[in-house]
């Protein structure tokens, strides 16, 4: 568990890390999960928006311990209320685990940060769903 003078924030690399995080997590969607990319909104070529991965990108910086930009300008994540519209099962729920473990590659996390990343992932996708299939 990390400490307050060691939180996964300052280990992953801060805010640009967090955003790239962002970015490698939704070009991973955009080329395996196309399923899971069409439930967000989408540029003129398919992908995943900028609006979204910019504030994914925030909010994952203030999750794992860093600023919170992301509430300070879209309030509480709510994350239930925000994603109670959508089916999440257990083929969604994997798929969101698929596309954050192909990012944490893609940047290269490992060791102590990349097995509580994981951990925190699968918990929270979890958490989320709200569908038995």
């Amino acid at each position: 568990m990390p400490s307050p003078d060691d939180l996964p924030y300052h280990r992953l690399g801060g805010t640009d890390a967090a955003m790239a995080l962002a970015e490698a997590f939704y070009d991973a969607m955009d080329a395996h999960e196309p399923e899971l990319a069409r439930l967000h909104e989408l540029d003129a070529e398919g992908r995943v928006n900028r609006g979204t991965r910019e504030r994914f990108g925030l909010f994952l910086a203030g999750w794992l311990g860093g600023p919170q930009d992301y509430t300070e300008r879209h309030g509480h994540p709510r994350l239930r209320m925000r994603h109670g519209h959508l089916s999440i099962g257990v083929a969604m729920r994997d798929a969101w685990v698929r596309s954050m473990q192909r990012a944490m590659d893609a940047r290269g996390i490992s060791g102590g940060l990349r097995r509580f990343l994981d951990a925190r992932f699968a918990h929270v996708a979890d958490f989320l769903r709200n569908v038995e299939e």
